[in-house]
């Protein structure tokens, strides 16, 4: 393998290149200062990517049944158990599930193995969750799914307006790229429409807090404020658009005044025709939104009403101007591409007559799907019912994403056949397979990935694999031959893949599709090999647009785009009830989906250690709530547990608790357990925002932590969270049943040789132990009664890098608080360079220090990624108030 490599970060849907070289202690990443999305940044997830390859916790070898089988008997298997299903009820009790972590060549063989010659359209994608309302309002407005923008014009806007998207934590980069934009530019304004006030706001001049799920009315608001202050482009309306006058009325009866919105949403009136005005009254302006907007049971419609305010403005197709969706995933566009989606052909088509036949004969597939499939929780519900009795899930965990997950990890366990390729070796749905099948992770595959502005990137491998691991794409390309279509997926490698999908976006394309990649369509594999990042559409003559639509013509058929009436609609469950909250959900700074690769480095899990529940104070008062105490949240569908953090940002009334713990983390913290399967009519996205819950302190009658070199199992208690730390393994755990004695459940739990330490206090309800071995600290235990207070985790580490443990530390070890002269740096703030809270607090204090560049003077933090930035300034703000 190669001593380096340029390749594509495999996290967001920024769509980051990286620079990877092997050095003496590991491999070594940075930003790819020539790839175009990111310029040389990285955030701190990216940064930390070398840290995450190491093969501990990987599927190494086939499996049946738990078995270790060869390659030819797994995939033998797997094509009969779908042979005998299809033959007895036919090729709608199968289905694929797949994910936005595949690369576009493995989307596009197993679209192609499923709709083509299986002949069913169940297959769908993880990316159903998060972009799939966006497809639908886009496909509605222009006629296909365009993505009409690109970065620069982040850059060259006057006004950006980030709509339901926390851009800071779950697309930093991008955010930078803002950010420095707004340095170099201080005209250039900022909005955040968010209820709660996250990182992101750190740089907004108007921070829109509106009541969660009112975002289509201040939309369609906005729109009539723009008619009444005469901002209409009405040449390009006229020229250009159809269906305006219906949008403006429904906007009208929706909100007709700026009093009526500032009620609706809950805002005050003056920010509300502060921001209106801005909107107004700037030509250049970029519409950014993400998940706030499409996890919404109308996510589609809300979509449609940005839309909707830059087709009445012509502010479309020019430089910084326009709509724009931006992804979760590293592939989401990718997939989106080739037919990932169950409702959608390869090629961006669908299922139109003229369509399945173009597919068809492209793929000379008589078998084709002539219907969309089966969305993802509709296809889960088919699980569970029966419906589906083979089910191939792909690089994805739905037994933790999914609503209702506990309902879903029951139908996966009363399926007759459940195949699972990844990666991973314990998630909570390979748990539920039968025959397991292990993947090529990121360094170990080579294939294409497209970002969120349509840019094809190279992912190139520079690891050997991992055991028996193999690519996806020839998965199903094997399965497919064991069917019986040797002829169509006669794939010699992923190069011969991505030429057959280039070919196909021209295949009698009269430019009637967005889609075109012509030119690429010929690359020999060395040329593929070499392929730099490209943005589609391309013309023949290989040169590619970054902007669409500033010709004003559409792709449907009239070539006019669409208005959509928007009528807004509330959340379909209402928070009822002084107990009840409206639990929003959402992604972490550091952490990625279900933390299968950011919870191996210790760096990446020092910031948010555990699972929490973010509330505002006043709310935590009200309903008893302690800081860091634990919390239960019941929902209509399951129950969690969480630890609680106060937040004055959160909007009162609702709560925010991270998506990322799963079981294989952490016990009773799955926050998709608690969330119900209500989706968008059109597109099937789920309602991940809006959530009603009932929170209540939770009160164990004991809780404790271990600190350990070696990885424990079987620990007891309800809640029991596992965070990795450096060099060692910090266990957070609370219970109401306890052991008979502690010490010897102690000395059980830790046990190995060396000297004990111990200190019990039975009338406090007090244990502490530790083990050391030839000096060194091997393991500790805390434990406390439920209502007491245990000692902080950072000091307690750090011993963990010591190679002797003095006579001052084992005292510090027994009374539970650091000695003279050791060091209490506190919780993580800069994951990049291990800054903790304590040590900024006090910089701040003995120099005086006012803003966070000179925090990162003194101290680094916040100079490298800059994700921390906002939280330093929030820190600096509460330390000079506290005085």
């Amino acid at each position: 393998m190669p001593e380096a490599a340029f390749t594509t970060c495999p996290y967001c849907g920024v769509g980051c290149g990286v620079e990877v070289t092997r050095e003496a202690d590991g491999w070594k990443v940075r930003g790819d200062d020539a790839h175009p999305a990111n310029l040389g940044r990285l955030c701190s997830k990216g940064a930390a990517l070398g840290e995450t390859l190491s093969p501990d916790g990987r599927l190494l070898y086939p499996e049946i049944g738990g078995q270790r089988v060869n390659w030819d008997t797994a995939l033998d298997a797997v094509a009969d158990g779908f042979r005998q299903v299809i033959e007895k009820h036919g090729p709608q009790a199968v289905a694929f599930y797949v994910s936005g972590q595949l690369l576009t060549e493995d989307y596009y063989v197993a679209n192609k193995l499923m709709k083509g010659f299986i002949g069913s359209a169940n297959i769908d994608t993880n990316s159903r969750l998060c972009m799939s309302s966006a497809v639908a309002a886009y496909k509605r407005a222009f006629g296909t799914d365009t993505v009409p923008v690109c970065y620069e014009d982040l850059e060259q806007a006057d006004l950006v307006v980030f709509a339901g998207s926390n851009a800071a934590w779950a697309h930093p980069v991008l955010y930078q790229r803002v950010a420095a934009a707004k340095r170099k530019r201080p005209h250039m304004k900022i909005a955040v429409i968010d209820p709660r006030r996250t990182a992101t706001s750190d740089i907004a001049d108007w921070h829109v807090a509106l009541k969660p799920g009112s975002d289509a009315v201040l939309l369609d608001g906005l729109l009539v404020h723009l008619a009444d202050a005469g901002k209409l482009d009405e040449t390009f309306i006229a020229a250009h658009t159809e269906g305006f006058d219906a949008a403006l009325d429904a906007a009208r009866a929706a909100a007709p005044t700026l009093d009526a919105v500032a009620a609706a949403c809950e805002l005050d009136p003056h920010l509300l025709a502060g921001f209106y005005a801005a909107f107004t009254d700037t030509e250049k302006v970029v519409t950014l939104w993400s998940q706030g907007l499409n996890q919404s049971s109308s996510g589609v419609d809300k979509g449609n009403a940005v839309i909707n305010l830059h087709l009445a403005t012509g502010r479309i197709g020019r430089p910084g101007m326009g709509p724009f969706s931006i992804t979760g995933q590293p592939n989401a566009m990718g997939g989106r591409e080739v037919g990932g989606l169950a409702n959608q052909l390869a090629a961006h088509m669908d299922f139109a007559p003229a369509d399945v036949d173009r597919v068809r004969r492209f793929w000379n597939a008589p078998r084709i799907a002539a219907a969309p499939g089966l969305k993802a929780v509709d296809l889960f519900q088919a699980v569970t019912s029966g419906a589906v009795k083979a089910v191939w899930i792909v690089a994805t965990n739905p037994a933790f994403s999914l609503p209702e997950a506990d309902a879903v990890r029951a139908g996966l366990a009363g399926c007759e056949l459940v195949v699972v390729s990844d990666c991973v070796r314990d998630t909570d749905t390979v748990r539920e397979a039968h025959i397991r099948l292990p993947a090529l992770g990121w360094g170990e595959k080579g294939g294409t990935v497209t970002n969120s502005e349509r840019c094809i990137s190279r992912v190139r491998p520079f690891l050997d694999p991992a055991g028996e691991a193999r690519p996806d794409w020839w998965m199903f390309a094997e399965v497919g031959r064991r069917l019986g279509y040797a002829d169509a997926f006669d794939f010699a490698d992923e190069a011969a893949v991505f030429r057959e999908y280039a070919d196909m976006t021209n295949f009698e394309n009269d430019d009637t599709r967005d889609l075109r990649l012509g030119p690429l369509a010929t690359l020999d594999t060395a040329a593929y090999a070499d392929l730099q990042p490209v943005q589609w559409p391309l013309a023949d003559d290989g040169t590619s647009r970054a902007r669409l639509f500033a010709d004003g013509r559409f792709y449907h058929p009239d070539r006019r785009a669409r208005f959509v009436a928007v009528t807004p609609r509330p959340p379909a469950r209402a928070a009822n009830g002084a107990d009840t909250l409206v639990l929003n959900t959402g992604r972490l700074r550091d952490q990625w989906h279900s933390m299968s690769r950011t919870a191996k480095t210790a760096r990446l899990t020092a910031h948010r250690p555990e699972p929490f529940v973010e509330v505002h104070p006043d709310d935590a008062r009200r309903l008893h709530l302690a800081d860091g105490g634990l919390a239960h949240l019941l929902g209509a569908d399951g129950e969690m547990l969480a630890r609680v953090r106060l937040d004055d940002g959160q909007r009162p009334g609702s709560v925010f608790v991270p998506m990322h713990w799963s079981d294989a983390h952490a016990r009773r913290a799955r926050v998709n357990a608690l969330l119900g399967t209500i989706t968008d009519p059109i597109s099937g996205q789920p309602e991940f925002k809006h959530a009603p819950v009932v929170v209540a302190p939770w009160r164990p009658h004991w809780q404790a932590f271990l600190l350990s070199r070696q990885r424990l199992a079987d620990l007891p208690g309800e809640y029991a969270c596992e965070v990795r730390a450096k060099g060692h393994w910090r266990y957070e755990l609370a219970g109401d049943g306890k052991p008979a004695d502690w010490g010897v459940w102690v000395h059980d739990t830790l046990r190995g040789s060396g000297e004990w330490l111990e200190y019990a206090d039975p009338t406090g309800g007090r244990f502490r132990a530790a083990r050391l071995r030839d000096g060194r600290l091997e393991a500790a235990a805390f434990v406390a009664r439920g209502d007491s207070t245990l000692p902080e985790r950072d000091w307690l580490g750090r011993m963990y890098a010591e190679d002797h443990i003095d006579d001052a530390a084992r005292m510090s070890l027994l009374v539970g608080r650091p000695g003279k002269g050791m060091v209490d740096a506190g919780q993580s703030v800069c994951s990049c360079f291990s800054v903790g809270l304590n040590t900024i607090i006090e910089a701040i204090r003995e120099h005086d220090l006012q803003t966070p560049e000179a925090i990162g003077a003194l101290l680094q933090a916040g100079t490298n990624c800059g994700s921390c930035v906002p939280e330093l300034r929030r820190i600096i703000a509460e330390t000079r108030v506290a005085g």
